[in-house]
Order: C-alpha cells, then structure tokens, then sequence
C-alpha cells in the first residue's frame, strides 16, 4: 500500500506497476469529458494529471486528486494535503480515518452528487471506496428487493397486430418484400424492465463487483446482478445517468441514480482481454471543498440564506470575463461574497501576508466592486499540523469610491477531527455520530464569522 498527499510525499516506484503511467495516459485521453478532469479548462492536454512519475529518481508524487488506484495487487491512497506530517508513519487505521473525514465532507456535497443516505461504516478493515461500495449495494439490494423499478421506453418489434405507430418504410423493405406481410413492423411506447436505467445500474454493479474485495460487498452485489439477470448488459456514462428522472412513485431511486453519477463520473478503469488492469476513484479536493461549505451552511445555518456560484455579473462592460463567487450569502438585510479556498495557510508565522495570494485579494477586490458589496470572506481548511484556527481582516479603501471601505477577512474552519487519527475505527457507526462534535464546532464557528450582529441561538 503506497499513501501520497498531494503534492507533498514521494514514494519509491515499484517495478510491478511499470505500465501505470501508459494506461494513466490512455484513461486521461479517453475520460469522459467534465469540470472535474480538465486543468484550467484545457481539455487538450494529453498526458495524465492524476500523478506525476518522476523518472530521474523513480519516484510517485500525487497532484490535486483524492480518492485510490488500485493496480496490479497494488493500491495507492490519494489522501488530502492538509493531512500531512512529514514526521508520521500513518498506520492502516489513520489512513482509514483520513478516509472517513472525505466520507463525512462528501455527505453535505450537492454538486458531485454524494447521496444523502447516510450507513454505518461497515467492515473495520474497509477502506474510502469499499465503504463506497457498501452503501451503494447495500441500499440498492434492499430497494430492489421490495420495488422494481419500470418505465416507458420506445421499442421497435413485429407483431402480428399494429400497435402504436406502422413503420410503413421499414414493413414494404423488410417484411412485405420477403413475403412476411403479415408481421408488422411497429413502434410502441411499453413500460419495462429492460430500462436505461436499469441497464446503468447493472453496469455499475458489474464495474464495483469487479473490484471489490469485500465478501459483504460482493454478497450484495451479486444479488442485485441476480435480480436484474434480464437486463441487458451495456455500457453507460455519467451523461446518461443525469438525464434520468423520476416520477413521485419511485422517488427512492433517486438515491440508486446518484450513487450510479458519483462512481460512474469519478471512477476510472481499463480493460485488457476482459482483465481489469486498473481502477481508480478519484476526486478534486477543491471542488470537495468547496462544496462541502456551500452544503455545510446550506444545510447546517438556517439564518443564512446561500446561493452557489452566482454568474450573472461580468468583470468588464463587453461581458467577456464572467464572475463566479463560490458563495452568495444573504443574512436578514446585508449580502456577502464568500469563497472557499483550498490552500493551506497561516503556516509560516513570519510571513505578514498569512499565506493569503495576492491573487486572491484581487479576486475578492474585483467580486466587492462588481457586485457591489463591502464585505468579502475567505474560508480556509484547516491542518492536521496547526493547533488552532487562524483568522486575519482586511481593509481596502477605494479612491474612486470616495474612500469606501472594502473588508475582506480570511478564515481557517475545523473540518478536521484531529483526535479521530488516535482512535481506532469502529464497525457500525454512523459518520453523523463519528463527526458531531465537529459539525457543532463548524456550525459555531461559522456562525460567529457570519452572524456578529444577530443573536445565535446556543
């Protein structure tokens, strides 16, 4: 097992996974095509950006991913930077909780699309993705075992009746010509099994039953195969599954839906001879990040009234330079622009700038003057490393404004649980009970920065 942090570590390459870069390649080229997968919107770029092979030392470094490779028997954990000590050897258990905190931000995630069932954890010795895997077969098993799910789809058949619509064209060439006149040749709309949707789950369970090396997992997933043996076998995309819609009547399959979007637009594989070389689960941090606040305040702050990536105001009057906070707040009668940044901070102390980029104050200075708000916040992750949060404010004065004062303040929130890497894991819990006293500390603290002028409840 190999553990990097992004763009931190470097581990040695072992030369059983010699041909991991080539395949790396090979699944970059082909990946399908979003938001997630591209380097500052160039979708041209042709080499890999999930690690980099520093070939001069043979050595693995990780780049801005998280989730794990599994390669020939090997498996390399992506794990979020602000994780790191380069003073600690992480045992299995540490790295598993390091996991559990991805779990627990992806919970309040609305934009990756992580389902709101929540699970118990499962097996001890599971990692990241089994647990993944866990929820989504165990709640899918247990939906389809008491609910199948049917739809209309378009279906093309000869009957010996006419039903729906004649295909006139095709009955004259393929069945009156050859004699066969009394097979009609119809489209029908008919409520099936056979679905698209169906089809997407099945390729999904085929995909995870392959990798899986839990026996709970595969108990689970075998079963949902069993029950959908008479769906035919087809590959599917993330496309197809976010096209899917449901009436009222199967409404808990939209949790089965999401499951399917997460793992079929985060998860990378590649076959040879039907031998699966290579599979990976692989998320941007700072999408997860930021995500996880805009949920987090979303959900967690009933005073604050949040609105994700606001994009209806343009930098320059010819609407060419598009502004996209990452948060629009409004709280009783003042807006605010807040943004959340995946970077690790206050980590020098002899630094006056607080490991704030002056990029970023030139980005929030644009965001007040365009928007026209007075108030700007910058919300960090905190460190596994630092013992408290940090906080620093701002003052810009605008001279063309008549000296309008601009605050801009920087936050450090505790999405950490930094006792829980003491801790061993523990089967059946719940991530809502393994993270409560975080999310209370999150909720306080947030509140504080937001909410000054109002009375919090306690």
């Amino acid at each position: 097992m190999i553990n990097l942090f992004e763009f931190e570590n470097k581990a040695d390459i072992p030369a059983s996974i010699d041909g991991l870069e080539g395949f790396l390649d090979e699944i970059w080229n082909s990946r399908e095509k979003n938001s997630f997968y591209t380097e500052n919107g160039n979708d041209k770029i042709e080499s890999q950006r999930f690690l980099q092979f520093i070939h001069k030392t043979n050595e693995l470094k990780s780049n801005k991913y998280v989730g794990v490779i599994h390669y020939e028997g090997h498996k390399i954990n992506l794990l979020p930077k602000i994780f790191f000590d380069s003073e600690k050897e992480y045992s299995t258990s540490e790295v598993n909780q390091i996991q559990n905190h991805i779990l627990w931000w992806l919970s309040y995630c609305r934009k990756i699309k992580f389902p709101n069932y929540q699970a118990s954890l499962g097996s001890a010795k599971s990692d990241f993705f089994e647990v993944l895997i866990y929820l989504f077969s165990k709640y899918t098993r247990e939906l389809l075992s008491s609910s199948i799910y049917q739809q209309y789809e378009e279906v093309n058949r000869e009957l010996s009746f006419i039903k729906g619509r004649l295909n006139t064209s095709a009955y004259i060439n393929e069945n009156l010509s050859k004699g066969k006149w009394h097979k009609l040749n119809c489209t029908y709309d008919a409520f099936v099994f056979d679905n698209e949707f169906n089809r997407i789950i099945k390729y999904v369970t085929t995909l995870l039953f392959e990798v899986t090396s839990s026996q709970d997992n595969k108990k689970n997933l075998r079963e949902i195969l069993f029950i959908l043996d008479e769906v035919s076998d087809e590959t599917a995309t993330a496309k197809q599954c976010a096209s899917i819609s449901f009436n009222p009547m199967f409404g808990e399959f939209e949790t089965v839906r999401d499951y399917c979007h997460l793992f079929l637009t985060n998860c990378i594989s590649f076959d040879y001879k039907n031998d699966l070389k290579l599979f990976a689960f692989l998320l941007p941090m700072e999408y997860v990040f930021e995500d996880f606040i805009f949920g987090f305040i979303d959900k967690e702050l009933e005073l604050v009234k949040a609105k994700s990536q606001r994009s209806d105001t343009y930098l320059d009057e010819e609407e060419s330079f598009k502004l996209k906070p990452d948060l629009w707040l409004e709280i009783n009668d003042r807006s605010l622009i807040a943004d959340a940044k995946y970077k690790i901070i206050y980590s020098y102390e002899k630094d006056p700038k607080k490991g704030i980029s002056q990029s970023d104050l030139y980005q929030m200075l644009a965001y007040a003057v365009r928007f026209k708000v007075d108030e700007i916040i910058l919300f960090y992750p905190n460190t596994l490393k630092q013992g408290q949060e940090e906080e620093t404010e701002l003052t810009i004065k605008d001279a063309l404004a008549d000296g309008k004062e601009i605050t801009i303040r920087a936050f450090q929130l505790p999405i950490i649980k930094r006792d829980l890497l003491e801790t061993d894991l523990l089967t059946k819990t719940d991530l809502s009970e393994i993270f409560e006293s975080t999310r209370q500390e999150l909720i306080n603290k947030i509140e504080k920065i937001l909410l000054p002028r109002v009375n919090v409840k306690s």
